[in-house]
């Protein structure tokens, strides 16, 4: 039975069909409990994600789901809502539940928080985030690339004056989509102005309030980057507040091309991030971590998406 259970290919197939007729016929269930004891394996992954109202997250679980189901595993999902507090509690409580790995997405914890809890996993991954070889897997965007093509993409359109509305300074993903909005504006020529970027949360909320106080400290801007598309889509909203034509007036582009980038009016150009392939890729990094493997990180390439905002 076991054998049959575990899908095992060293069982006759007239063996296997009168075990499949009385598992029916009996209605017969594993028992995961014992077989975890047996197996010193729970069969479960736990992910935590920042904020399940972020468009951007079920994606990711979705592809990490795809390749979980087909392997036997379950996910559990922990929603630590932007709170780095509740991050550490949901990695201890994974920590206690014995899951046979954790991944975690766009982590709120500093570096080295986030290392000493995921160190106690027999196996781990991280989204959106680097960690030491030796401690977890990583899966990237190429948020430099992401940001200098957009800004590229603007100045060829012919944008010379280019705000960002920046994520929250904690985020590693803020970081680097500033670096490389600072570096296509060095690589043009254009000067760097400081004040040009005003930090925001990562919502349509921060959008809304983040755009009108860039705008009355420099009304003369003509294009904006913004942090991802939620923060966009309250940018264009605010925009529409001030009398301020999008793209006529300004020019807005997003980033990660959830499904309501599409939508807005004007339809928001952006950068395409391939989040369902972040999942799968996270999911498969934590499975081979789980063998003894030390795959190298997995950076994905975000793509533009010409709209009508920009």
């Amino acid at each position: 039975v076991s054998r049959v259970v575990n899908n095992k290919d060293d069982v006759s197939p007239e063996t296997r069909d009168r075990v499949l007729k009385s598992i029916a016929e009996l209605g017969y269930r594993p028992n995961i409990l014992a077989r975890s004891l047996i197996t010193q394996k729970s069969f479960t992954v736990g992910l935590v994600v920042p904020d399940l109202g972020n468009p951007f997250f079920p994606d990711i679980i979705r592809g990490a789901e795809e390749v979980a189901y087909r392997e036997g595993y379950t996910l559990l999902i922990s929603n630590i809502d932007e709170k780095p507090e509740r991050e550490k509690t949901a990695l201890r409580r994974f920590e206690a539940s014995m899951v046979d790995g954790v991944i975690v997405c766009s982590s709120r914890l500093p570096d080295e928080v986030l290392t000493e809890h995921l160190k106690p996993f027999k196996a781990a991954a991280v989204v959106s985030r680097e960690a030491p070889a030796e401690v977890a897997g990583s899966v990237l965007n190429d948020d430099i690339y992401g940001a200098m093509r957009a800004v590229h993409y603007l100045l060829a359109r012919g944008h010379k004056r280019i705000g960002f509305l920046a994520g929250p300074p904690a985020s590693r993903s803020s970081k680097l989509r500033l670096e490389g909005y600072e570096l296509a504006l060095s690589a043009s020529g254009m000067g760097l102005v400081s004040s040009y970027v005003e930090p925001t949360e990562p919502n349509e909320q921060g959008g809304m309030l983040g755009l009108p106080r860039l705008l009355q400290r420099h009304p003369e801007l003509d294009a904006v980057l913004c942090y991802n598309d939620l923060v966009a889509i309250g940018a264009l909203q605010a925009a529409q507040g001030l009398g301020r034509k999008v793209p006529q007036g300004l020019a807005l582009v997003g980033y990660d091309d959830i499904r309501m980038a599409a939508l807005t009016t004007p339809p928001l150009s952006t950068l395409r991030v391939d989040r369902f392939g972040m999942g799968v890729a996270a999911m498969e990094l934590l499975l081979a971590r789980m063998r003894g493997e030390s795959p190298g990180p997995v950076v994905l390439r975000p793509e533009l998406v010409e709209r009508e905002s920009a």
